[in-house]
């Protein structure tokens, strides 16, 4: 009896989809409790208190640090003659294998970081894949056993059915004796014949003498 496997191939993505899509029934699930939290009246106007005193205080160093700075530059002018800034470009900030080394230095860090972010998107890529299967999975089982217990079950009487008919069809040594018994042989049938004939032949004979004696 074929049976339906309990796994299927089913894509990748398709996996990660359903695991992010738990991961994300999770969260909301969690929302709620989060929102009374926010919801209390304390909490929002401690917060909102916060929120005024910060946003004041970085308004005024805000101020400040604009005004140094336009000082600073001010003063750097007007210290700065085309001699200074002939023996700046000539010195070493303006050393071009130091520049060289920065530019490879930064250049493999950024591949290392590229190659630490890949490393962390497949991370999380094969953890929602593995999550879907979790979740998609039990579902597929759960209905290849239930399908596989219905052809079980319907293909059982079908099969009860066909050995009821064999074995009526098959006659029973008892009947086939009884049969035997019952038929007629042939060496009888041949034997009440020839005495029939013999029977019916002595007449003739008979007459036939009687014919002759008189004569």
């Amino acid at each position: 009896m074929p049976t339906l496997p309990r796994t299927t191939r089913i894509p990748g993505p398709l996996y990660a989809v359903a695991g992010a899509g738990d991961l994300a029934y999770q969260q909301l699930r969690r929302l709620p409790a989060v929102v009374s939290r926010l919801g209390d009246e304390a909490t929002r106007s401690e917060l909102r208190e916060k929120a005024v005193a910060t946003t004041a205080e970085l308004r005024e160093k805000a101020r400040a640090t604009t005004a140094e700075l336009r000082d600073r530059a001010v003063l750097t002018l007007r210290n700065t003659t085309p001699s200074t800034l002939r023996q700046r470009a000539t010195g070493r900030d303006f050393d071009l294998d130091r520049l060289r080394e920065a530019t490879i230095r930064n250049a493999a860090a950024v591949v290392a970081g590229a190659q630490a972010a890949q490393e962390r998107a497949l991370a999380v890529y094969g953890e929602l894949v593995a999550r879907g299967e979790r979740v998609v999975g039990s579902g597929v089982v759960r209905a290849a056993d239930t399908v596989n217990a219905d052809m079980s079950a319907t293909e059982a009487p079908a099969d009860t059915a066909t050995g009821a008919s064999t074995a009526s069809d098959t006659p029973s040594p008892a009947e086939v004796a009884e049969r035997a018994e019952t038929a007629p042989t042939p060496a009888k049938k041949a034997t009440s014949r020839r005495r029939t004939t013999a029977t019916s032949t002595r007449p003739a004979t008979t007459r036939r003498t009687r014919r002759t004696n008189a004569e």
